[in-house]
């Protein structure tokens, strides 16, 4: 599994956006209803969606969240097979970092709970891509 990062790839590549976010200085990560681990707010881009839409919408998906800021932090890629890339090749995201304000009810989608931590959770989901993406937060100076 290699995570690389870049600073700009053609948009059409861009597949993935995963949020990393704070609310009350504790981090927001999500448990999905069919796993018992944890993971970033993110998803799948859909058709005709924007990367920063598509940003936006999984984190009130999956985490009811409806005031925040939002920024872009970088680009990123994963090569290596994973849950969501069973063919191994190099896919493409952008990372975000956000601040919550104010959530409403957690729609009833696909997400199970919502739960804050002071640092990433033990159980990940992603485990080997997760912390890359937090390092690369703090070396942003994000944190």
């Amino acid at each position: 599994m290699e995570v690389k990062f870049y600073n700009h790839v053609e948009d059409t590549l861009l597949k993935f956006a995963v949020v990393f976010a704070r609310y009350q200085g504790k981090w927001v990560y999500c448990r999905h209803k069919d796993r018992d681990t944890y993971e970033a707010p993110g998803g799948h881009r859909e058709l005709g969606e924007s990367i920063e839409m598509a940003a936006k919408r999984e984190m009130y998906e999956e985490t009811g969240a409806v005031e925040y800021d939002i920024k872009p932090v970088c680009v990123y890629s994963v090569e290596g097979k994973t849950r969501v890339n069973e063919n191994g090749e190099e896919s493409y995201g952008k990372l975000f970092y956000a601040d919550i304000y104010r959530f409403e009810e957690l729609p009833d989608y696909e997400i199970e709970e919502v739960r804050f931590f002071d640092d990433l959770p033990r159980e990940l989901t992603y485990p080997l891509i997760q912390p890359v993406l937090l390092k690369k937060l703090q070396e942003n100076n994000y944190i």
